[in-house]
């Protein structure tokens, strides 16, 4: 026995009305279709579910056996599907980012906040972690994806390019190099550098060495966040390097920005993802909307 589902819907119809004419108009089909379907229906079954008169049906005892279980069936599978219509039309679903602190506090809050102005129905989690974190909380499923940058080797993971920045020198107003018409990395090794631990400053010093082998730089301080080495700079504890997207904290720390030349040294960072599991319509969407937010911004 294998009843279909517009078969099992046509009973429900006609069990809940008593009269095949209502019913036919509750499925938006004709009369003689529905009595087809309850024919269909009762050969599946090899039972009579109604037997009927020239004035009313009524269900048999098989009949309003199946009716609750019929009808319980179809409530459950028209919930499930219309939990699935909000979700790909955006009218519910989580985003779970993980992203480096810096990033959190500079670019992705207003990323955010025009993402849920056009999507409010749509929660979006951002996790700030350290930048070696990113990787690991997108492998474990803490998070749906994450944004960071290029790493060596390549995580086991997806990666699309977000966006390719040039560092930046940052420094305190007032400070002699702001008199100057550029900066050079020669001149970041006359004041005290503070870096980030970790592999995003080690792949940017062996860059700096392999261009400037006679004038090696070398860290003064170095701090897990950038946002301490931001405050450090303020108070006039030396300079520290980082990436343009950071201007508006540097600003908030009174921080002069001037791009680094001699040489131009960039990175590249990525949005990351589990390898062979789909991603929620929601989790795309802002995806879609980040990459969009991305260009708009370094246009």
């Amino acid at each position: 026995m294998n009843p279909t589902l517009r078969q099992m819907r046509a009973f429900v119809a006609l069990a809940k009305t008593g009269n095949f004419t209502l019913a036919a108009q509750s499925m938006h089909v004709t009369q003689s279709a529905l009595s087809g379907l309850i024919k269909e229906l009762e050969q599946t079954l090899e039972a009579k579910v109604v037997d009927r008169s020239t004035r009313r049906i009524v269900l048999t005892d098989i009949g309003r056996e199946l009716y609750p279980l019929f009808s319980q069936m179809i409530d459950d599978l028209d919930g499930a599907l219309a939990n699935v219509a909000d979700h790909t039309r955006l009218k519910k679903g989580i985003v779970r980012i993980a992203a480096p602190q810096l990033l959190s506090c500079t670019l992705l809050p207003g990323v955010i906040a025009a993402y849920r102005k056009a999507n409010p129905d749509i929660e979006v989690r951002l996790g700030d972690t350290g930048v070696e974190s990113v990787i690991a909380r997108v492998l474990s499923g803490e998070a749906d994806f994450g944004i960071g940058p290029e790493r060596e080797p390549a995580p086991p993971l997806d990666a699309q390019e977000l966006f390719e920045m040039p560092f930046a020198l940052v420094f305190p107003k007032g400070h002699e190099l702001e008199a100057s018409a550029r900066v050079t990395w020669k001149d970041v090794t006359r004041f005290p550098l503070i870096s980030l631990q970790g592999q995003f400053t080690e792949r940017l010093l062996d860059d700096v060495h392999a261009s400037l082998r006679e004038v090696p730089v070398k860290p003064a301080n170095e701090v897990t966040f950038m946002t301490t080495a931001l405050a450090m700079a303020s108070a006039g504890l030396g300079v520290t390097v980082c990436l343009p997207y950071a201007q508006p904290l540097a600003a908030l720390y009174g921080l002069v920005m001037r791009p680094l030349e001699e040489p131009v040294l960039s990175r590249r960072f990525f949005v990351y993802t589990r390898p062979g599991r789909s991603l929620s319509p929601a989790s795309e969407s802002f995806i879609a909307f980040l990459h969009g937010f991305v260009g708009q911004t370094q246009a």
